[in-house]
């Protein structure tokens, strides 16, 4: 009989809970613009990987904008080696809006509060927690496990794993797949069931800068080159447009496994499949496929004018543009056509969409990994809304899932919490992750 693999001791189910708190209380928020230092969180985690016999890497490309590097070498030299990635920034949050003080990391009721709880120092925990567990029962893994803990990924990731992909690819040698935030978290949509959605692809960033020129003039003139008339027309046509259904090979196998699983009958690669009716039939799982099976440009700010009576020569808006895998093209024309002549657009910050394979044995054992502790749980592939530092590693030819496991309860919104007031993680969710994530990296 062969002998059964140890799981994670007790003292890494504590560990989780002790570091997810204590990350949130090292306030890494992240303003934009430079405006953010990891450094003090990229230490804690180096130290207590030190303490593990792990050697760290702080490398920064800004000061105060660390990120951390180290690999745990596997028992198989032969076997491409496995990256496992997260960021250490968070977005800013107003203690005025919360419950608890969003860095207090206070642990109430089983519950850990605080901005990072979920996005994503939960993650950052747990796979801390587990490689400190395998350093004290004597562990290796089959393949080279490459931790990478990241500066400004709720920003540019300039000073984070784009410097890393750029600059220091040589720590990245022999990764061919990673895995990261956003994926393997339950999601109830109705009673006794449970989905865990795993992330095989995202959109492409496309953040736009939108120029309307025009004839400055007194605001009681009559102006028919009103700059700020000509963004705002433009701004109006692109938030009200529709945009069209465009599947990618993720969407249609998310769709293929929810559609069975609700006992609808669908042929997702018939040309006439109506894709919003398929939608409504699959009621609240639809929010998992809903936002990736169109491109979307959401506009986000407006700049133009210094006093009331004084029309602008110019006038400036910024829109949040979401790329499909394979739509790029249609993007960049369809804003062509809904800017028109007299505003000129252009890309603000710009990264790749990214597909993942669903039928790889990667995928595979990412889903036996999850069923194995939630056997009455439904593993679907999912394609993500936004973009991770995956994005970034992919230059190194990097394929990412989206992985950090949380059964979470029904009726806690996972994805509210994301960015939302409020923030926070289950202690026994953190459990399940650990648990889940030791159990797949072993057998990775």
């Amino acid at each position: 009989m062969a002998e059964e693999v140890r799981g994670p001791d007790t003292t890494a189910l504590d560990e989780v809970v002790g570091f997810t708190s204590e990350l949130i209380r090292i306030d890494t928020t992240n303003r934009g613009g430079g405006d953010c230092r990891e450094r003090p969180a990229a230490e804690y985690v180096a130290e207590r990987l030190a303490d593990a016999g792990i050697e760290p890497t702080l490398l920064e490309r800004t000061p105060g904008r660390a990120n951390v590097v180290a690999r745990i070498p596997g028992t198989d030299p032969t076997a491409e080696a496995l990256l496992v990635h997260g960021h250490l920034d968070v977005v800013p949050a107003d203690p005025a809006e919360w419950t608890v003080h969003p860095f207090s990391g206070e642990v109430r009721d089983g519950v850990v509060w605080g901005r990072g709880a979920v996005d994503m120092k939960n993650m950052d925990a747990m796979v801390l927690a587990v490689v400190r567990s395998w350093a004290r029962q004597g562990v290796r893994p089959r393949r080279d496990i490459v931790l990478a803990y990241t500066a400004d990924e709720e920003a540019s990731a300039e000073d984070g794993s784009g410097f890393l992909a750029d600059r220091h690819a040589a720590l990245f040698e022999g990764c061919t797949e990673g895995i990261s935030e956003s994926g393997a978290f339950s999601f109830h949509p109705q009673p006794g069931t449970t989905l865990y959605p795993i992330a095989a692809g995202e959109r492409g960033t496309a953040w736009l800068k939108l120029t309307a020129r025009g004839r400055a003039g007194h605001g009681s003139k009559v102006n028919t080159a009103n700059a700020v008339t000509r963004l705002a027309e433009a701004v109006a046509r692109i938030g009200n447009h529709t945009w069209p259904v465009r599947l990618t090979t993720t969407v249609r196998a998310a769709l293929t496994e929810l559609a069975a699983l609700y006992g609808i009958e669908v042929d997702t690669s018939a040309r006439d499949l109506d894709v919003d009716l398929l939608l409504d039939k699959l009621g609240p799982a639809a929010a998992l496929v809903e936002p990736t099976v169109r491109n979307s440009a959401n506009p986000t700010m407006l700049e133009a004018g210094y006093k009331v009576n004084v029309i602008p020569g110019q006038a400036v808006a910024y829109v949040d543009g979401r790329m499909l895998p394979g739509a790029e093209e249609e993007f960049a024309a369809t804003m062509d056509l809904l800017t028109g002549p007299d505003v000129r657009w252009e890309f603000h910050h710009r990264e790749v969409p990214l597909e993942a394979p669903v039928d790889s044995p990667t995928f595979a054992k990412l889903r036996a990994a999850v069923e194995r502790f939630d056997p009455d749980g439904h593993v679907v592939p999912f394609t993500m809304s936004g973009g991770t530092d995956a994005k970034q590693f992919s230059r190194l030819g990097i394929t990412g899932y989206g992985f950090s496991p949380l059964r979470l309860p029904p009726g806690l919104d996972y994805g509210a919490l994301f960015h939302g007031v409020d923030e926070r993680v289950p202690v026994d969710a953190l459990h399940f992750g650990v648990r889940v994530l030791d159990h797949y990296l072993k057998s990775a």
